[in-house]
């Protein structure tokens, strides 16, 4: 009777130890934890372990601590990694090139496009396209309009002829450094500093939060002021997890990704303007916007780009986008 008692004792105390242990989320990410992107991950940590009263444990890594940007995709879908916030170039090679369309240059002619597109029933759709992949579509998280830098400058189309561009593996930026007379080269996120400074690769595009953040300016002499495409990610989970979760907890992180949210785009935005006047006060960069002219010369050579990801990205899809720019007022080319 003893035994007995002592034995539902214990196994009291067992159940009530699991009951307490929380529930674990590693959110990984490629950028440096001051960026926007790494910011609205600790605010999302915060927001997550204060609300569900430490029911859940989010463990942030920033800069490629737990896995680089060519292995965290699989990392999320073995479950090794909970959460991550990658470009939207990632799921191209998943199967999924409809997301390369925020790849494509000049696609959002400025942020109102942009919001529309990404608000509405396009961004609902491709974020829904996800689940067929194992994934949960949470969020859009902001980076910016991308600008092109290298050693030499970069006004004319001419001038980006011969060189190494790195570029995230995607076919459409591929096809846009083409396009340019560049030579498109793949290389991790985290190697780029290294591979400028080595000559590896001559020039980059980025969104100035990561060129300065990731001190890109200090081996790049001249940054063009382009805007000619859009830097953005997709915060995501593993689908098995995060279906998994209790109810109450699944439905008070979807309001904290909410916040965190909204905290990022409004950061984003902020922290693009700051980027740029930092790498002016630097003196490393001599730093430039694109005339009108230059700017028109750029588009005559990547709008074709549209035209050639059509069979890839699809064009229905990508008229989808042209009809949001047009009834915000812009005329989009076709």
């Amino acid at each position: 009777m003893i035994r007995s008692i002592v034995a539902a004792a214990l196994l009291a105390l067992a159940m009530s130890a699991w009951a307490q242990t929380p529930i674990v989320i590693k959110f990984s990410h490629v950028v440096a934890a001051d960026t926007p992107k790494g910011r609205a991950a600790d605010m999302f940590k915060q927001l997550a372990e204060q609300r569900t009263g430490g029911k859940v444990k989010v463990e942030v890594y920033p800069n490629s601590q737990l896995f680089k940007d060519g292995e965290e995709m699989e990392a999320l879908q073995l479950g090794s990694v909970q959460m991550l916030a990658p470009s939207m170039s990632k799921f191209g090679p998943l199967g999924l090139p409809e997301f390369e369309l925020f790849d494509l240059p000049y696609i959002f002619p400025d942020r109102t496009v942009l919001r529309r597109v990404l608000d509405g029933d396009i961004g609902r759709n491709l974020l829904k396209r996800l689940e067929t992949k194992g994934i949960v579509g949470l969020a859009y998280w902001d980076n910016g309009f991308k600008v092109m830098s290298a050693n030499r400058p970069l006004h004319a189309v001419s001038d980006f002829k011969g060189l190494k561009m790195r570029i995230k593996s995607s076919k459409v930026l591929d096809a846009q450094m083409r396009a340019l007379g560049a030579l498109p080269q793949v290389m991790a996120f985290s190697e780029v500093y290294q591979g400028l400074q080595s000559g590896v690769v001559d020039g980059t595009e980025n969104s100035p939060p990561n060129l300065y953040t990731q001190k890109m300016y200090e081996v790049q002499k001249y940054v063009a002021l382009s805007n000619h495409g859009y830097d953005g990610y997709a915060v995501i989970a593993n689908k098995k997890f995060w279906d998994a979760l209790p109810a109450d907890i699944r439905t008070t992180l979807e309001g904290a990704m909410r916040e965190a949210t909204a905290f990022e785009n409004r950061l984003s935005l902020q922290e693009n303007e700051d980027s740029i006047a930092k790498v002016k006060a630097s003196g490393r960069t001599t730093v430039y916007a694109l005339t009108a002219e230059e700017q028109a010369a750029w588009q005559k050579a990547l709008l074709p780009v549209h035209r050639e990801m059509e069979s890839r990205i699809g064009k229905p899809l990508i008229e989808s986008v042209y009809r949001e720019a047009e009834a915000a007022g812009y005329k989009m080319g076709r």
